[in-house]
């Protein structure tokens, strides 16, 4: 024979809500990762360029970006443009503000000779301040200068 009470005490109800607290956690996490790379997809023409010690990230506070393509086609601010159309913009920019930056990213493979003529149609538009964009070598170490024969 036991002795006890007859009732019985239901233990807890099962919870019907949803606990919000790791969603919440979670897409703040995602929005933190669109804000640092959003900055990264700025330039949408795919570049091989070349490497070097020397490359720093920084930017002059008015600049226009002038690309050069493996097939030679040229890009003010990812916008193609022909030779002449391109001379008739920078001379517009040049003479709204001439202490505007160029910065210059030309594929590794791109003749040294068409490289010249995005420079010099620069220069002509009074644009004196030319930047090279490159990434940073791969090994750290310097790149051993050229021999002349």
């Amino acid at each position: 024979m036991s002795f006890g009470r007859l009732e019985r005490t239901t233990g807890p109800q099962p919870m019907s809500d949803i606990n919000m607290t790791p969603l919440v956690d979670v897409m703040l996490v995602l929005v933190v990762i669109f804000i640092l790379t959003a900055p990264l997809l700025a330039s949408s023409i795919r570049l091989d360029l070349p490497r070097t010690e020397g490359a720093t990230p920084g930017a002059a506070p008015q600049f226009v970006t002038l690309v050069v393509d493996a097939s030679g086609q040229v890009y003010l601010d990812d916008q193609p443009l022909s030779q002449a159309a391109l001379a008739e913009r920078l001379r517009s920019v040049g003479a709204e503000r001439p202490d505007t930056e160029v910065q210059l990213r030309a594929d590794a493979s791109v003749p040294y000779g068409r490289v010249v003529e995005v420079m010099g149609a620069a220069h002509l538009a009074g644009l004196q301040r030319i930047g090279f964009v490159a990434e940073p070598s791969a090994s750290g170490t310097p790149p051993a200068p050229a021999k002349a024969p």
